[in-house]
């Protein structure tokens, strides 16, 4: 029983990182889709992000980010103000109160500067594990986790590569199964899958080229 479950093991992660490669080969310029130039804008336009969609973001950060170029700028302004420069975003007066206190933490903690952990970052209001792991993987290469947002959980589900359903559960599983080369990368990739093949309500099948690894494809 126990090398059966140590093969069943050992096969999930042969799987999961012949999709990776897939992916990779697939779609070899994926990258963030939210634009930024510096870490402190990754940051910003991540919690930004929250319950909205990244096309919106980044609407609204075009403006922004010339009007406010660092962690001193967005303190200095009253809350008022930036609640209104993003004011279209959903949930805008709360991602206002954190990207102010993210950034005065960020001035009193840090020396101004986005820390690179996972635990300094988690600290700055507004910033859970999900932004934490994309600031530090886009932001500085620093692989400390993988992205799970809502297309990475439909299609790791769909793949097989997880049965669990919170973002949390999910990620450890994929910690687990995929090489930490791959952390960053992997979830770029299948969001992009996601929004142009395995889409939410029609996947296309017949079009996946990830298919033959997919328990979930219809013929």
């Amino acid at each position: 029983m126990k090398k059966k479950a140590e093969s069943s093991a050992g096969d999930l992660k042969e799987r999961a990182l012949r999709i990776a490669r897939s992916l990779k080969r697939i779609y070899p310029q994926a990258e963030c889709a939210l634009s930024h130039a510096t870490p402190l804008e990754l940051l910003v336009a991540t919690i930004l992000s929250a319950q909205c969609t990244d096309e919106r973001v980044n609407i609204v950060t075009a403006t922004l980010f010339r009007k406010y170029r660092s962690v001193a700028d967005f303190t200095a302004v009253p809350l008022a103000e930036l609640e209104q420069d993003i004011s279209s975003i959903n949930f805008f007066r709360n991602k206002a109160k954190s990207i102010q206190g993210a950034c005065r933490r960020i001035i009193d903690e840090f020396g101004g500067e986005v820390p690179q952990s996972l635990d300094e970052l988690v600290s700055l209001p507004g910033v859970g594990r999900k932004t934490a792991n994309v600031v530090l993987g886009t932001g500085f290469d620093i692989p400390s986790g993988v992205v799970v947002d809502t297309h990475v959980s439909r299609l790791v589900q769909r793949l097989g590569l997880t049965t669990e359903k919170t973002p949390e559960k999910i990620e450890l599983d994929l910690m687990e199964i995929l090489p930490r080369r791959e952390w960053i990368g992997f979830s770029h990739r299948l969001i992009f899958h996601g929004r142009r093949v395995c889409k939410a309500r029609k996947p296309e099948c017949r079009q996946c080229q990830l298919a033959d690894d997919c328990p979930s494809r219809s013929v």
